[in-house]
């Protein structure tokens, strides 16, 4: 990996941290970080209540592609759908009755005052 690519990772990051921060103020408890499994990954599984939480972490510069939430396309989502499946089938299986959602923290810039926490970010298709 060439040095943009550890900056890159460093900033994806640091993202990551200023959204567990942002969650966390605001009572989400946090019960996985940067899980990963063959074919999906989830930045962050946490606890709203008794909510069951996945959330992407983006961090994206506006531009000609569009913005941080226009980044979590159909195929990403999927990814994010089936980290879960595979969590909840295993190491989350004491949660899998619990009411779910996905959420998105999206960030324009590494900066906590940009953060934009999307509740809902995308619905569950049938599983």
């Amino acid at each position: 990996m060439g040095s943009g690519g550890v900056r890159a990772q460093a900033r994806g990051l640091r993202a990551e941290e200023l959204a567990e921060q942002l969650l966390t103020r605001h009572g989400l408890r946090i019960l996985e970080r940067r899980l990963r499994c063959r074919g999906g990954e989830i930045d962050l599984i946490c606890l709203d209540s008794t909510t069951l939480v996945f959330v992407e972490v983006r961090l994206r510069s506006a531009g000609r592609f569009g913005d941080a939430a226009d980044s979590i396309t159909a195929t990403k989502q999927q990814r994010i759908i089936h980290a879960a499946q595979w969590w909840l089938s295993g190491a989350g299986a004491a949660h899998a009755r619990r009411p779910m959602r996905f959420d998105a923290v999206l960030f324009e810039q590494l900066d906590p005052a940009s953060a934009r926490w999307l509740r809902h970010a995308f619905e569950l298709p049938a599983w």
